[in-house]
């Protein structure tokens, strides 16, 4: 009988107990999905299970496939560093794959609007609402350039403006001119956007989980209008794990002349 690898979701973990809550409430809608794949959770910190702890019962129970997805919106230092570090020290019987971070996706983009028609806003109302894409924050400069990248195209699809801003301060990104284009807090953005003549703001947290710094994000959208829930376990986050689990499950390709 053929056995679907044990889907691994790694989240970072937090001391703010809505974190975890919202990781398990994602899961439980994948598992939903999915009901014939494994799904299993585990934290790189705060919260357990631990990944480790987690890999090390699979291999107990004599699992010997499991695609280990991050639960991460952009490719930086946790998918890059933390989690490969983590998943080297797995028992070496254990095939592992890791998976790619979800973002960016259109599927994202579609949890985010649903987050704000949720709170109060319909598609009418696009061409007169400017939008803050609000995230976390990085210090990789590639996670930085995906979140201004995914506000200049969701801008394109009717949206009176849409806007980076960034809870954490990073390393400051060139401009096109070349001079330093800075890390704008949500509040600025949202009276960057009313100076600008947009009828309405509207804050969408670009975070999948509650915790301090969506706090600071919600501490900044006080001169908003609309405030959207972060994205959590809406439908197209728990899709795009399993679209990024899918992935991770083709065959790997030949090597050449092989």
């Amino acid at each position: 009988m053929r056995h679907d690898p044990v889907l691994l979701v790694i989240a970072h973990g937090s001391r703010d107990p809505r974190h975890a809550a919202t990781v398990h409430a994602l899961v439980e809608r994948v598992r939903s999905l999915r009901p014939g794949t494994r799904v299993e959770t585990g934290f790189l910190d705060f919260n357990v299970p631990s990944v480790h702890g987690v890999l090390e019962s699979l291999a107990a129970e004599g699992v010997r496939e499991v695609v280990a997805l991050p639960l991460l919106l952009t490719r930086a230092f946790h998918a890059k560093a933390d989690i490969p570090a983590v998943l080297r020290d797995a028992p070496p019987w254990l095939r592992i794959r890791q998976a790619d971070v979800l973002g960016p996706s259109p599927l994202l983009r579609a949890a985010l609007e649903r987050r704000l028609w949720e709170a109060g806003l319909s598609p009418a109302d696009k061409s007169s609402t400017g939008v803050v894409l609000a995230s976390a924050g990085s210090t990789d400069p590639e996670a930085i350039a995906v979140i201004a990248s995914i506000a200049r195209e969701w801008r394109l699809t009717g949206w009176c403006a849409v806007r980076p801003a960034f809870a954490s301060a990073g390393p400051h990104a060139a401009t096109g001119t070349g001079r330093p284009a800075g890390f704008p807090r949500t509040e600025d953005v949202v009276r960057a956007l009313r100076a600008d003549g947009c009828e309405r703001v509207a804050v969408a947290p670009y975070v999948l989980a509650p915790g301090f710094l969506p706090d600071r994000i919600t501490r900044g959208a006080a001169g908003a209008d609309v405030l959207a829930e972060v994205l959590g376990p809406a439908p197209e986050v728990a899709r795009g794990v399993l679209e990024r689990y899918d992935a991770a499950c083709l065959p790997l390709p030949a090597a050449v002349g092989a």
